[in-house]
């Protein structure tokens, strides 16, 4: 199974208007991982940037501005998908996995592919994802309406997994959190 664990940090909050600074993650096939990726990319230069995003993420406009051009990282993430998986047959395709990815970061993944004049974003992935947050609710559920939120870090700590809080909201972080909370909640007996 080829699985594509990955987070998104962004400029605001809607896929449409804002773009992608951060695409962070990792490739795992059979149960390894197989190779990490953390890529700073320069936003779409129509995005729309707010500054509440940039200060969840703690980074700045020129800072971000200054990150390599969306084009060429696409360039890069793609070859490094073409690694793993062959586009042209359709059933050789990653799984995206993300925390929450589901009605976020699965929007603003497809829209930075057709950004950079790619519309078959299809070939590379199934259209139905694992989102680990679905999967940590079902392990969760008994002792769910005790937690104060359903946060990714609420998540991991009730799950035992030590938290840097200074390293949230790093895409490469929160994909690494993402990565040990499903270890937990797809493996309950190790």
């Amino acid at each position: 199974m080829k699985l594509l664990f990955y987070d998104l940090e962004t400029t605001g909050t809607m896929y449409w208007r804002n773009g992608i600074h951060q695409l962070s993650g990792m490739v795992v096939i059979n149960g390894e991982v197989k190779e990490t990726f953390d890529f700073k990319v320069q936003p779409n230069p129509k995005a729309e940037i707010t500054a509440e995003a940039l200060a969840v993420a703690g980074v700045t406009v020129e800072q971000i501005k200054a990150y390599p051009a969306m084009w060429g990282v696409y360039k890069q993430f793609t070859d490094m998908l073409s690694k793993y998986v062959d586009k042209f047959d359709k059933q050789d395709k990653f799984y995206l996995c993300g925390y929450n990815i589901t009605q976020f970061d699965n929007q603003f993944l497809r829209a930075w592919f057709v950004q950079n004049s790619d519309n078959y974003f299809g070939s590379w992935f199934w259209s139905n994802s694992i989102d680990v947050m679905v999967l940590a609710t079902q392990y969760l559920l008994p002792i769910r309406p005790a937690m104060e939120n359903f946060k990714l870090c609420t998540v991991a700590k009730e799950l035992g997994v030590v938290i840097e809080e200074e390293k949230l909201h790093d895409a490469q972080y929160d994909n690494y959190l993402t990565y040990e909370i499903y270890k937990v909640v797809t493996n309950p007996t190790e």
